[in-house]
């Protein structure tokens, strides 16, 4: 069951926006269908992943109806090269699973399984249980909804990574002009430390703002902590430890190298699947 595992995590995960949330998911399932008949499967991974999805769904609005006005940020997912069997061309970039968070539970499943998996309006009809019609107004209705605030994730990863060496040697000179340099002007620094890490501040907009703030909890926090430049759902990130234990994930998104916004996982139940 171990491939099942991996070809059915990036539906669950996408859907859910947590990694731990998404393996629980599919260890129910897979539990489920080995005491079931299965004489009447003619496809057994398309019953497999047709039932991820639609607990995933179920699961997102659990979650959904108990959410606070509390920052939640998605579980933040490696997807450097050394990393699992997991498809990671399916995990959607870190920037858009925090957009897909305005989505209801529905619209959030159409949107990933037509731009993520390429399925045809009949195809998520048939999965989610609906009409293709449903599908289409479902659709509309996520895009519509996402129009004013697309993700500007470029694909030169590399380059972004390279720029954040320039972050890190202008945060350890404390160097304020250098930094509002690096941002782009409509910055947005958010924050998320779950339910027993108290962060300074959940969200921050703005040059002066965040550079500010980030100057502040570099040096309070992070400043001679040993530091990893990663790939975290397909973006640039840089990993700070604390005595080996992954102390904050803070996850990058560019545009045009401007630092456009900083995504800072502190919760430790999030980081503790990006390092066991």
């Amino acid at each position: 069951m171990k491939n099942y595992h991996d070809i059915l995590f990036p539906y669950a995960y996408n859907i859910l926006g947590s990694s731990e949330d998404a393996k629980d998911t599919i260890q129910d399932i897979l539990i489920k269908y080995l005491s079931i008949d299965k004489c009447h499967i003619e496809n057994e991974i398309g019953y497999l992943i047709k039932s991820v999805i639609n607990q995933s769904i179920n699961q997102k609005k659990k979650k959904k109806l108990k959410s606070t006005d509390s920052i939640w940020l998605p579980e933040p997912v490696s997807t450097d090269n050394a990393d699992t069997n997991i498809n990671k061309e399916e995990i959607l970039s870190y920037s858009m699973l925090v957009l897909l968070e305005k989505l209801s539970a529905k619209e959030r499943a159409v949107f990933i399984l037509k731009e993520a998996f390429d399925y045809s309006h009949k195809e998520v009809a048939e999965t989610i249980g609906f009409t293709p019609e449903n599908s289409r107004k479902l659709l509309s209705r996520a895009k519509t909804k996402l129009t004013n605030h697309k993700s500007a994730v470029n694909q030169s990863l590399q380059k972004d990574k390279a720029h954040l060496n320039s972050y890190i040697q202008v945060m350890n000179n404390g160097d304020i002009i250098a930094l509002e340099k690096l941002l782009s002007k409509d910055i947005l620094l958010a924050a998320d430390g779950g339910e027993n890490i108290k962060v300074v501040r959940e969200l921050t907009k703005g040059i002066a703002n965040t550079s500010k703030l980030l100057l502040y909890v570099y040096n309070a926090f992070l400043n001679g902590l040993e530091f990893r430049i990663s790939d975290v759902n397909h973006q640039a990130a840089i990993l700070f430890f604390q005595n080996g234990i992954l102390y904050n994930c803070q996850v990058f998104e560019m545009k045009k190298m401007k630092i456009k916004s900083i995504y800072s996982i502190v919760d430790p139940k999030k980081l503790k699947s990006l390092f066991p």
